[in-house]
């Protein structure tokens, strides 16, 4: 019999960027190993939005896997009384239960019912552990939250999942006890078949002009603002040069950076691409030059990641969880989040050709290396059979 997996996150509505694209390609890794794979989560698809789906029967879902959607009771939290319901009497019927995310309804409910029914469960914390985290996202609540939830959580985990040695260094500052918990890193697989760029097209705009190349959600914790800054700098000197901005957010956040580019005087160099995925997201990596993240803190940085599978030239700040490692095999520019440091690092791109293509080349051999789908599918199971055979030890004694 094959080994039986459930994924349980709170949503995989892809508004909110990282852990929906993760998820399935986490799914399909473990799937193409021969794992069994089902998903639960919420039928949220962004504050008051509703993905369209079949509610509490199995579907169709991410990378293929079967995947059941409950209504969310409250955008809080995306509390799902009747997702809960379901985990108390279903949590059986897998080997092993793998939960996305804390602070979260769904996280309580899986690890609870995981506990009480006897099955291991594995807990991926998607950064929330971090320090930005932490410090600029509901820092009263979150306090109190971690000592008298989250952590609780944690010591009933067969295993932490962590997807960079940083992510895990960083969630071992949150609480002394956490460093002391059994944890792994496995990475999130990349397909550069997915990402590949046609080199005949790629880096130029259709009128030839030079791309620098924004693609993630547009949230505070990316740094878009630096960019624009440092992009200000930049035109003075190359003005044929665009910038790209590709992502959605929160409206009134979007706005205020356009106004903040109109202020800047650079809002005529911009292109504000939204939300793209698919084959306009492969379109975007071939027309870019230049691909810049300027992330305050990414817990492993699948946007930086897809780029450097394409072949494009990239600048990472210090605080995504991949950079470092890129930086030390010359696949990446590693830059410290500020506009100036950024814009240093973008007009040395934009001048040096040898240096652009050497980059590209090891990004995307440091990616093939590293992030294979074959490679992390393997850890993967290796993680689910470790946990099993523990718990069946326990059990047994």
């Amino acid at each position: 019999m094959s080994l039986r997996v459930l994924h349980v996150i709170p949503s995989v509505s892809l508004r909110h960027g990282g852990p929906s694209f993760a998820l399935p390609l986490l799914a399909k890794a473990a799937m193409e190993l021969g794992a069994e794979v089902n998903i639960a989560t919420t039928d949220d698809d962004g504050p008051g939005e509703r993905v369209n789906v079949p509610l509490e029967k199995f579907v169709p879902g991410p990378a293929g896997a079967p995947t059941i959607y409950f209504p969310k009771s409250t955008e809080t939290y995306k509390t799902s009384w009747s997702m809960a319901r379901w985990l108390r009497r279903h949590v059986s019927d897998y080997d092993v239960i793998h939960i996305h995310a804390l602070f979260s309804f769904s996280s309580f409910a899986a690890a609870r019912a995981a506990r009480k029914a006897g099955v291991p469960y594995i807990v991926r914390p998607l950064g929330v552990l971090n320090r930005w985290s932490l410090e600029n996202r509901k820092r009263l609540i979150k306090q109190w939250s971690l000592a008298a939830i989250e952590l609780p959580i944690l010591r009933g985990a067969a295993a932490i999942h962590y997807t960079a040695e940083a992510e895990k260094s960083e969630a071992a500052e949150a609480h002394p006890h956490i460093a002391k918990m059994r944890s792994v890193i496995i990475p999130i697989p990349v397909e550069p078949a997915a990402a590949a760029v046609d080199s005949t097209t790629a880096h130029r705009t259709p009128d030839d002009r030079r791309v620098i190349l924004f693609l993630s959600r547009l949230h505070a914790k990316k740094g878009p603002e630096l960019l624009l800054q440092a992009f200000q700098e930049v035109r003075a000197e190359f003005p044929d040069v665009v910038l790209i901005m590709a992502g959605n957010g929160d409206e009134n956040y979007v706005a205020r950076l356009r106004e903040q580019a109109r202020m800047l005087g650079c809002d005529d160099g911009i292109e504000w691409a939204g939300f793209v995925t698919g084959a306009d997201k492969a379109a975007l990596l071939a027309r870019a030059t230049i691909f810049v993240l300027p992330s305050y803190s990414e817990n492993f940085g699948i946007a930086a990641a897809e780029a450097m599978a394409a072949g494009v030239p990239s600048i990472l700040s210090e605080g995504i969880a991949i950079a470092p490692g890129a930086s030390r095999e010359q696949a990446a520019l590693l830059v410290s989040p500020e506009p100036k440091v950024i814009a240093v690092a973008i007009r040395r791109l934009l001048t040096d050709g040898a240096l652009r293509q050497s980059l590209g080349e090891r990004g995307r051999e440091y990616i093939n290396n590293h992030f294979s789908p074959k490679a992390v599918g393997a850890q993967l199971m290796k993680l689910y059979q470790s946990v099993i055979g523990k718990s069946e030890t326990s059990c047994a004694t």
